[in-house]
C-alpha cells in the first residue's frame, strides 16, 4: 500500500523517498540521503551540473591513502557525474535562473535516483530535465546515468558536455596524481594514483545522444577529460542523452586501464544494463526486505535504512569492511568501527551470509595490525585496533581540535582504552558460527581471531593480590563519556565471555580438526597451560554485579559519582557532554549510550549471566533515565528501543525506534551531512526483528514472541538459519491491539516433531497460541466443515525414507550401529532425542553433538531437493483438486520445519491456503496448538475442520482441539479418529463427508 506521509519536505511511500522542494540549506544532508551505490563505491546524492559549495563524493572500498602526519582515510575518488546543459548560452543551474517545478525521488526497490526539473534560463527558455542514475548491482564496476533534455518552449542550440573529473577533494586534500589520460573509441578515460598508497584508478566514460545523431568533441584538458556535442532542440523535442562508466583499481586488476577501457567496449546498452541491475536488487530484497503494514514512514524508513546497508556492503571483497559513516561522506574519514561487528553484522548473518563471512575475514586480513596493536602497547595477542582502515593497525587520532579556536587539543584516549572491541570481534564471530554452521570459516580464520584475542585479555587483565580476583583497569566502556575508569562491567563481562567461548572453540578444533589446532598451537603458542589459565580468568575475572540489589555499577566508583536529573536540562538541542565539558560529564552518572544495558542486550541473545528479565528490569530502571538517549550517541535509541519492548515499554520502544530510523532522513542531530549512521540503520534492523518481532536464535533455530508497536498490523521478514530460509509473518487480529498475531515460518531442515523449547517470559502468549481444553471422550462435533487440514509426511507424501537415509549415512560416517529397525525408534522424536538413541553410550562433546545434527539436516535437505510432483501419494492430488472446486479451505498442519519447500517441490503451493508448520507454535503434538493454528489461518472455528492424520499424536492432537480426524494407517495407530482408511487412493470427497456423517450419529 502507498499511502504518501509528507515530513520535512519529504514524501514517504512503500519504496519511494520522495524530495518536493530544495532546500539549499540542506544541500550536504540530502546529498548523504540521497547516495546511492552497489557494495563496491557509494556516491552521494549530488547534483551533475554542480552546486556552491557541494560534497560531492564517491567513495570505493579499500581505497585508503595518509593524509602526511594526521591521519589515514577512505579517499574520495574521481567524479563521474559530471553532467552540463547548456540552454542558447545559458547554463544550467539550480542556483541560477528560476524553478519552475523540482523533485527529486530515490527508488528503494529497484535502487535508481531520479531527479526532474523544469527551469526557466536567466534569458526565458524554458527547459525540462530529468536525470537518472544507478549504480549497477549487477556488475559492480558499472554505472549509468541518463539525462533527458526537452524543450518547453524555445527552438534553439543545446550543448551538452560529460565529464571525469579528476581533481576530487577530501574536504582540502587531493590524494590523486594525475597518471595518464586518453580517448579511445568509445569514449575518454583517466589513469590516477593515490600519492602515498599507491593505489592506481582507472575510469572509462561514454556518452550516446538518442532521437538524433550529433558528432561527439573531445576535450582533453588536464585530469578533466570531457566528451561534448550540441545539437538544435525545438518545442516539445526531447534528446536522451546516455554515459555508461566503468571503474576499475590495482586492487582488483593490474592493469586497470585496459580492463576498464575493454569493459567500456564489451558494455550493453543503458536500458539492458539498468534491467539487470534492477533484477539483482529484485535478488536481494527478496531475502532482506521487512514488510510492515499500517505504518507508512515507519515502512520506508526502515526500507531506506537497509538500502543504505546493502548499498556499502562488500559483496566480493573480503579484504574490506563498512565504515561507520558507511560509503555516504566524509565522517569518521572512512576508518571501522565495532559498529560493524555488534550493530551492522546481525541483519548481514541472517539475510545475507555470504557478505557477513566478508565482513568477518576483514578482521582475520587485520590481525597483523592487531598484533602490532597489541605488541605497542607491551601485550600479547591480538588487540584490535579502535578505528581500522586498510592494515587493521590503530588509525584513531591521538589529537582534536577543540570548538574553542583559544582552546587546548581534546586527547582521545578511545585508542588507547576502548579496549571491547576485541571482544565485540569475537562476539560476532561466535554468532555468526551458531547461526550458519558455517565451520570452514571457523577452522580457517574465526578460531585464529578469537584464539589469538584471547592471548590479548590474558595479558591485559590484573591479578588484585588483596581481593583476589582479575581486574581490567583504565578502560572506556560503552559509555564514552567516562574514561580512565576501572573494571568498566561491559569490558569485563565481554573479555570474560571471549574467553569462556575461546576455550570451546580451542577445544572444538582439537576434537574435530586436530592438524589445525597443531599449527595454531605453534604460530600462537598456545599450550594446555594457557587453555588452564583463560579459565582460570574467567572464573576469577571481577564483575561489579550486586546480587542483592539485581543492580550492575557500570564501573567501580560509579555510584559515588554526582548524580543527575537530565529532565532539569530540557528543553536542549545538545549533548551533555557539551553542556557540562568533557570533565563534567566523567563526574556525573550521565551516560552518552547505553553500557550496562548494552551488555544485558548481548547477553540476552544466549540468556548468560548476568541477564535475567529481572536484572533488565532493575537496571533499566536505573540507567535508562541518566543515559543521553536523545543527543548522546547515535548508537542507542535503537538499543533502547528493543529492551523497552522486551519490557511492554510498546510507547517508548517506537519512540526510540523511529528516533534511529530518521536520525539521517530528517536529519535529527543535525549532522547527517557527514554520512549515514551505519550502526543506526543497524540497529534499526535488530530494532524490528529482535525488538519488535520478539525473535530469539535457538539451537534448533529461530523463534518469535512478537509484540508489534500499536497501528501496525502486520511483520514479514525472511532470516537464514544454517542453510535454510524462516519466513516470519506477523499479524494484529484487532488494529487497535498489540497482542493478538498470527505467524508462519519456513524453517530449517528437521524432524517431524519439533523439539520441545524455551520462550522468553517477556511478553504473555498471544491468546491464539494457548492450547485449547482436551475434549471430552463424549465430544461428537457438528457436521459444519469447511476446512480440511493435512499432515505432511505420510498423508501427502513420504520424506521418512529422506530421514532414515541422513542418519544412515551419518551413523556409518561415525561408525555408529544403525538400521531400518532402529530407525523405527525415531518415529515422532526430536533430532536431538534420535541422535542420542543413535550414539548410545557413545561419548561426544556438545560442539561434536551440533555438528552431528547439523550434518544430518544438510544430508536430508540434499535429498529432499529431489522431490517432485511424482512423490505426490495416490490419491493426494485428486482430493487436494476436489477440494479447491468444492471451495474448501486447506491448510497444511505439519511439524516439519521444512514444510514449504516441500509443498513447493511437490507443486500443490496453488492449492493450499495456509501452512502452519514445525515453527508455527512452541508446543509440539499430541498437543492440538498446530492444528488450533492452521484453523486460525483458515478463519475457521476448530469444530469446522477435519484433520487427516497418520499418527497416534496426530489424530490426539485433532481431537483435543475439537476438531474431526481422519486416520490413514493401522487401527493400532489412528484407531481414536472417527475415520479410518488405508490411504487417500480412491478416496473421493463426497465419499468422505458421507462417512463423516454416520460417524457422527454412532
Amino acid at each position: 500500500m502507498d499511502i504518501a506521509e509528507q515530513s520535512y519536505s519529504l514524501t514517504y511511500t512503500d519504496w519511494m523517498l520522495t524530495e518536493t522542494q530544495f532546500a539549499p540549506e540542506r544541500l550536504h544532508s540530502r546529498e548523504t540521503v540521497f547516495t546511492i551505490g552497489n557494495g563496491y563505491l557509494g556516491t552521494r546524492g549530488s547534483f551533475e551540473e554542480g552546486y556552491p559549495n557541494a560534497w560531492a563524493a564517491t567513495f570505493i572500498h579499500g581505497v585508503y591513502d595518509d593524509v602526511p602526519i594526521v591521519y589515514t582515510e577512505l579517499v574520495n575518488c574521481p567524479d563521474w557525474l559530471p553532467l552540463t546543459i547548456t540552454i542558447n548560452g545559458d547554463r544550467f543551474h539550480m542556483s541560477e535562473g528560476e524553478i519552475l517545478h523540482y523533485e527529486r525521488q530515490l527508488d528503494l526497490r529497484r535502487a535508481v535516483l531520479i531527479r526532474s526539473v523544469r527551469w526557466r534560463s536567466p534569458t526565458g527558455n524554458t527547459v525540462d530535465l530529468t536525470f537518472e542514475r544507478f549504480a549497477s548491482l549487477a556488475d559492480q564496476h558499472v554505472l549509468g546515468l541518463r539525462c533527458q533534455v526537452t524543450s518547453v518552449d524555445f527552438e534553439g542550440v543545446v550543448e551538452i558536455q560529460s565529464s571525469i573529473n579528476g581533481y576530487p577533494e577530501n574536504q582540502g586534500f587531493n590524494h590523486w596524481e594525475l597518471l595518464n589520460q586518453g580517448k579511445t573509441n568509445r569514449g575518454v578515460w583517466l589513469n590516477v594514483r593515490t600519492r602515498t598508497s599507491r593505489i592506481e584508478l582507472a575510469i572509462a566514460s561514454s556518452m550516446t545522444i538518442s532521437e538524433v545523431t550529433p558528432s561527439l568533441q573531445v576535450a582533453n584538458a588536464p585530469g578533466y577529460p570531457t566528451l561534448g556535442t550540441s545539437l538544435t532542440l525545438s518545442p516539445g523535442q526531447t534528446v536522451t542523452v546516455e554515459n555508461l562508466v566503468v571503474i576499475f583499481t590495482s586492487r582488483e586488476v593490474e592493469k586497470p586501464v585496459e580492463t576498464a577501457q575493454q569493459k567500456l567496449a564489451e558494455l550493453s546498452p543503458y536500458p539492458i544494463l539498468r534491467d539487470a541491475h534492477e533484477q539483482a536488487w529484485s535478488n536481494v530484497w527478496q531475502q532482506s526486505d521487512i514488510l510492515i503494514e499500517g505504518d507508512t514512514k515507519a515502512q520506508l524508513a526502515v526500507r531506506y535504512n537497509l538500502f543504505q546497508l546493502l548499498i556499502s556492503a562488500p559483496y566480493h571483497d573480503d579484504r574490506v569492511s563498512i565504515p561507520a559513516k558507511t560509503l555516504s561522506g566524509f565522517g569518521y574519514r572512512g576508518h571501522i568501527f565495532w559498529d560493524t561487528e555488534i550493530f551492522i553484522l546481525p541483519f548481514f548473518i541472517l539475510t545475507q551470509p555470504a557478505i557477513a563471512r566478508n565482513l568477518l575475514t576483514y578482521r582475520y586480513h587485520t590481525l597483523d595490525g592487531a598484533r602490532r596493536k597489541a605488541a605497542h602497547y607491551g601485550y600479547k595477542g591480538a588487540m584490535y585496533a579502535w578505528e581500522s582502515a586498510g592494515t587493521g593497525d590503530e588509525v584513531t587520532p591521538r589529537w582534536a581540535l577543540p570548538n574553542d579556536p583559544y582552546g587546548e587539543d581534546i586527547r582521545i584516549w578511545c585508542r588507547d582504552q576502548e579496549i571491547h572491541i576485541t571482544a565485540d570481534i569475537t562476539y560476532a564471530s561466535w554468532y555468526y558460527w551458531y547461526t550458519t554452521g558455517d565451520d570452514a570459516w571457523m577452522r580457517d580464520y574465526g578460531a585464529e581471531i578469537i584464539l589469538d584475542g584471547a592471548v590479548f585479555w590474558m595479558s591485559r587483565v590484573e591479578w588484585n593480590t588483596k581481593k583476589e580476583r582479575y581486574e581490567i583497569r583504565e578502560v572506556i566502556g560503552a559509555d564514552e563519556y567516562h574514561e580512565h575508569v576501572n573494571n568498566n562491567a561491559f569490558t569485563n563481562r565481554m573479555a570474560q565471555w571471549h574467553l569462556e567461548k575461546a576455550i570451546i572453540v580451542y577445544d572444538w578444533l582439537h576434537d574435530c580438526y586436530p592438524e589445525h589446532a597443531a599449527a595454531l598451537e605453534e604460530k600462537l603458542q598456545l599450550t594446555s597451560g594457557r587453555r588452564s589459565r583463560w579459565q582460570d580468568i574467567a572464573n576469577n575475572l571481577w564483575i561489579p554485579f550486586n546480587s542483592s540489589t539485581g543492580l550492575i555499577e557500570q564501573f567501580e566508583g560509579f555510584f559515588n559519582l554526582e548524580d543527575i536529573d537530565l529532565e532539569s536540562y530540557e528543553p536542549r538541542s545538545k549533548s551533555m557532554q557539551t553542556i557540562l565539558g568533557i570533565e563534567g560529564a566523567n563526574r556525573r552518572q550521565v551516560l552518552k549510550q547505553p553500557d550496562v544495558l548494552m551488555l544485558l542486550y548481548l547477553m540476552r541473545q544466549s540468556q548468560e549471566f548476568p541477564y535475567s528479565k529481572e536484572i533488565l528490569e532493575k537496571n533499566w530502571d536505573y540507567y535508562a533515565p541518566r543515559t543521553d538517549i536523545t543527543y548522546g550517541s547515535s548508537l542507542g535509541p535503537a538499543i533502547h528501543a528493543i529492551l523497552a519492548s522486551d519490557l511492554n515499554k510498546t510507547t517508548e520502544a517506537y519512540a526510540r525506534f523511529m528516533q534511529a530510523a530518521l536520525v539521517d532522513l530528517e536529519d535529527t542531530r543535525n549532522n547527517a551531512a557527514e554520512g549515514i549512521h551505519g550502526a543506526s540503520a543497524g540497529g534499526i534492523w535488530q530494532a524490528v526483528v529482535l525488538g519488535f518481532g520478539g525473535v530469539q536464535l535457538t539451537s534448533d533455530g529461530p523463534v518469535a514472541n512478537p509484540h508489534l508497536p500499536p497501528g501496525w498490523t502486520r511483520l514479514k521478514f525472511k532470516l537464514h538459519w544454517h542453510g535454510t530460509w524462516h519466513e516470519f509473518d506477523f499479524r494484529a487480529k484487532d488494529k487497535k491491539m498489540a497482542t493478538g498475531f498470527t505467524r508462519t515460518g519456513e524453517v530449517s531442515v528437521g524432524e517431524e516433531v519439533q523439539e520441545s523449547r524455551q520462550e522468553p517470559e517477556f511478553a504473555a502468549a498471544p491468546p491464539e497460541f494457548a492450547a485449547a481444553p482436551s475434549a471430552s471422550p463424549s465430544f461428537v462435533p457438528s457436521l459444519d466443515i469447511h476446512g480440511v487440514i493435512f499432515d505432511l509426511d505420510g498423508v501427502l507424501t513420504d520424506t521418512a525414507e529422506y530421514h532414515y537415509q541422513s542418519w544412515q549415512r551419518l551413523a556409518n560416517e561415525e561408525g555408529l550401529p544403525f538400521d531400518r529397525q532402529a530407525n523405527e525408534a525415531l518415529r515422532g522424536v526430536s533430532r536431538r532425542e534420535s541422535l542420542m538413541k543413535i550414539i548410545g553410550d557413545r561419548a561426544y562433546t556438545e560442539a561434536q553433538i551440533q555438528e552431528m545434527m547439523d550434518r544430518k539436516n544438510r544430508y536430508y535437505l540434499e535429498l529432499i531437493q529431489q522431490i517432485t510432483p511424482n512423490d505426490l501419494l495416490p490419491g493426494s492430488l485428486n482430493l487436494l483438486q476436489e477440494l479447491r472446486q468444492e471451495g474448501m479451505k486447506v491448510a497444511i498442519g505439519s511439524a516439519s520445519k521444512n514444510a514449504r519447500t516441500v509443498i513447493e517441490k511437490l507443486g500443490i503451493a496453488s492449492l493450499i491456503d495456509a501452512i502452519a508448520d514445525g515453527y508455527s507454535v512452541q508446543h509440539p503434538k499430541p498437543a492440538p496448538d498446530l492444528f488450533l493454528f492452521a484453523a486460525q489461518e483458515l478463519g475457521l472455528q476448530p469444530r469446522q475442520c477435519v484433520v487427516f492424520e497418520d499418527a497416534t499424536a496426530g489424530i490426539e492432537a485433532a481431537l483435543a482441539g475439537g476438531m474431526w480426524a481422519v486416520g490413514l494407517g493401522p487401527s493400532e495407530r489412528v484407531g481414536k479418529a472417527h475415520v479410518i482408511l488405508p490411504s487417500l487412493a480412491e478416496i473421493h470427497w463426497a465419499e468422505l463427508k458421507h462417512r463423516l456423517r454416520l460417524a457422527a450419529t454412532k
